[in-house]
């Protein structure tokens, strides 16, 4: 039989794959030692130029609030995911006028609308190497007495980085504590949604298509940063002006095509790459499957009580996204630990790394601090699994909300900067916009339903894992009966002022006599678990101070080993800046199954139905069906492409990162990842490991022929 081109190009992907594919999530400063690599995948650029944080194209780059964008414009334009994004349009839809169906675009500056509460656009301004002030001397601490001087030293030094007003700094921790880098950035507080397509574009497939490949998603989205006349960082004002940042970003129109380089820069949100055999099997074998179970039937709680067209449904729906991402990636991980046997890779890894400490007499301290952090590590996962139930229990919102208000109350009466983090004054306005938020983000019949649903199930627990100072302040002894339940829960809801906006943010100002006085409820539950929940704090404290002496003896042995292999050691992922690099790739994930690197317009007419999630607009559905590419199709598939694929390493937080050309041009957002690479956050496979890109030839089509968003076309810097 005579192969057709389209088989050919199955086989070459499935031949391929495992040899192209590179491992790494590397911070900038470690291009310049690979620059030999990056140069013969492709690469254009200088090596060099990309350790600069602050020079093109790093300057670009941008974090947000769990999320990766980049500048597009030298007017603050910054495009990220539809799915980042999403909650700001959630933020300000209602059932009547509903963004999230209908889409956003401003068509003027004048026109864009305040970003959710605590939406934040970072950039990198500077970074110091602080490990010698971090570390100095804490090697002859006790556990509690170096946790606590770690932390003291690092509230003190992220202090003296903000006394330039506008900065939120960061000390971030590297190799388990090895290193420490301050990172200065400029904190834009004003930020506005610009223009997101409707969810028919923008979350195209739903949760049916997400983590699956062939992918059909519009999954982009743009906001402004914008900051006061002076250039300096404000709160939201009308007299404000967009953010002129030093860099941005040229978008390709030209794109790439199957075997172009590609890198992407973005924050990680982190991975577990060096975690020992305990923890993987504690996580693999019962959190993950428990995890699983119970956020089942938490989506379906929400769905019963949450309709669908009400305003607790448009209330609810990022959670929901939320939970269905989080729940289709853990079965992800799950079938992936078992595909590749990842609890073998992490036996024998170690059993490689222990013979060759084992050769040589001068590494025997490396032993013995590994075999310390294995016991650590298994003290560790008894803890999580003895207060899963009890965690959830105390999860409704109000009383998170009372929780926080009462802890604020209690770390005012000590000098700021030995405040909890979280409850300093630099804190004070996510804490207030937090408060905030919650109004469009509660409804009493839901977060009621909830609480039921993990009540039952911390009542279904061995009395080992029941919490005695919980069960007399809710009156929880004895009961074993829901309608007993349903009383004493609605009780809650029925007493309490904490479901009114101005009511919360009234009581930041509150002592903690004045809180304890009062009879709401829900504060009175909180103040009863306060002394319970700071005793869990501090044994979790104590566990990591433990860590800070034993994980970067286990990190330099890690370092030393592979180094002597050849290989260079990245740090796992902490929500800092880092770079991924590899190729256009599609590839063959299991027996008999091949992916192409990219899909086509035409795909969204074979996938639609007419109902979500596969109800593209009739508008785009009729560019299709003419042909009209605009200009934007890729001649070797005869299309405009929609997502592609890469052999890229990427986990959450990466959404939204700026995919790169070798000349630094912006060809794509990555967004996803296939159903068979999610496990990547433990271990890396080069077979399976795929990320998903929304491509910018897509972007550009979709604004151009079916938003109109011809503004913003001219505002970027467009590239052919």
């Amino acid at each position: 039989m005579k192969k057709t081109a389209v088989v050919a190009a199955l086989m070459a992907c499935a031949a391929s794959a495992p040899l192209a594919a590179k491992e790494g999530m590397f911070t900038p400063g470690q291009l310049p030692e690979i620059a030999e690599d990056l140069r013969e995948t492709g690469l254009e650029v200088s090596p060099e130029a990309l350790s600069d944080l602050t020079g093109f194209p790093m300057g670009a780059i941008v974090q947000l609030q769990g999320c990766s964008g980049s500048f597009v414009s030298d007017e603050g334009l910054v495009v990220t995911n539809h799915h980042c994004a999403r909650g700001s349009v959630q933020f300000n839809s209602t059932a009547e006028n509903n963004y999230l169906v209908n889409g956003f675009l401003a068509e003027t500056k004048g026109d864009e609308l305040p970003a959710a509460p605590g939406s934040r656009v970072y950039v990198t301004t500077e970074i110091t190497d602080v490990t010698a002030r971090v570390r100095d001397g804490i090697d002859a601490l006790s556990p509690t007495e170096r946790y606590d001087t770690v932390d003291q030293r690092v509230k003190d030094i992220t202090a003296e980085c903000e006394q330039d007003a506008g900065f939120r700094c960061l000390v971030a921790s590297f190799y388990g504590g090895k290193e420490y880098t301050l990172i200065k950035r400029l904190e834009v507080k004003d930020v506005r949604l610009v223009y997101a397509p409707a969810d028919a574009i923008g979350k195209y497939g739903g949760d049916i298509d997400n983590w699956i490949w062939p992918r059909h998603t519009g999954d982009f989205a743009f906001y402004r940063a914008y900051v006061a006349p002076d250039g300096s960082s404000a709160e939201y004002s009308e007299d404000n002006v967009p953010y002129r940042p030093e860099h941005h970003l040229k978008v390709s129109a030209a794109g790439l095509d199957d075997g172009d380089f590609v890198m992407a820069a973005g924050y990680p949100g982190s991975t577990n790459r060096y975690t020992r055999l305990g923890e993987v099997r504690n996580t693999f074998e019962w959190s993950y499957p428990t995890f699983v179970t119970l956020i089942n039937d938490w989506i379906d709680t929400i769905e019963a009580t949450a309709p669908e067209g009400s305003d607790a449904r448009v209330k609810y729906e990022s959670r929901l996204a939320g939970l269905n991402n989080f729940e289709k990636n853990l079965r992800g991980q799950i079938d992936g630990a078992r595909r590749v046997g990842l609890v073998d890779r992490r036996r024998d890894r170690e059993a490689a790394l222990n013979a060759w400490i084992a050769a040589d007499a001068s590494r025997q301290p490396y032993a013995t601090a590994i075999a310390a952090l294995d016991a650590l590590s298994e003290e560790s996962a008894t803890a999580a699994r003895t207060n899963f139930w009890y965690n959830n229990a105390t999860r409704p919102q109000l009383l998170g909300a009372a929780q926080r208000l009462y802890r604020l109350a209690k770390e005012k009466e000590k000098p700021n900067a030995q405040r909890e983090s979280g409850y300093q004054e630099r804190d004070m306005a996510f804490f207030r916009q937090g408060l905030q938020a919650l109004d469009r983000r509660y409804d009493a019949s839901v977060d009621k339903a909830e609480w039921l649903l993990f009540l039952n199930g911390y009542l279904a627990q061995p009395e080992a894992e029941r919490v005695a100072v919980f069960d007399e302040a809710l009156g929880l002894t004895g009961v074993d009966d829901a309608k007993q339940l349903d009383a004493i829960v609605d009780a809650y809801y029925a007493g309490t002022t904490l479901d009114e906006s101005e009511t919360r943010l009234a009581l930041m100002d509150a002592s903690a006599a004045e809180l304890e006085a009062s009879d709401d409820p829900f504060m009175q539950l909180a103040i009863a678990l306060y002394d319970y929940e700071r005793k869990l704090e501090k044994e979790s404290e104590e566990r990591e101070g433990r860590a800070l002496a034993l994980r970067p003896a286990y990190m330099d042995a890690i370092t030393r080993w592979q180094r002597e292999q050849g290989l260079a050691t990245y740090p796992d992922a902490n929500s800092t800046l880092r770079v991924t690099y590899g190729t256009v790739l599609g590839g063959s994930p299991k027996d008999g199954m091949a992916y192409l690197p990219f899909t086509t317009l035409e795909g969204i007419l074979e996938k639609d139905t007419g109902e979500d999630p596969f109800n593209a607009p009739e508008a785009q559905l009729k560019e299709i069906r003419e042909k009209d590419y605009g200009g934007f199709a890729l001649d070797s598939i005869g299309s405009v492409p929609v997502n592609f694929l890469s052999d890229l390493d990427s986990t959450g937080g990466n959404s939204g990162s700026a995919t790169l050309n070798g000349r630094a041009e912006l060809v794509g957002l990555l967004f996803d990842g296939t159903f068979e690479s999610v496990n990547s956050d433990w271990d890396f496979d080069p077979r399976t490991t795929r990320t998903i890109h929304v491509d910018t030839r897509y972007m550009l089509w979709v604004m151009d022929k079916v938003d109109g968003a011809h503004g913003l076309i001219e505002e970027m810097d467009v590239v052919r």
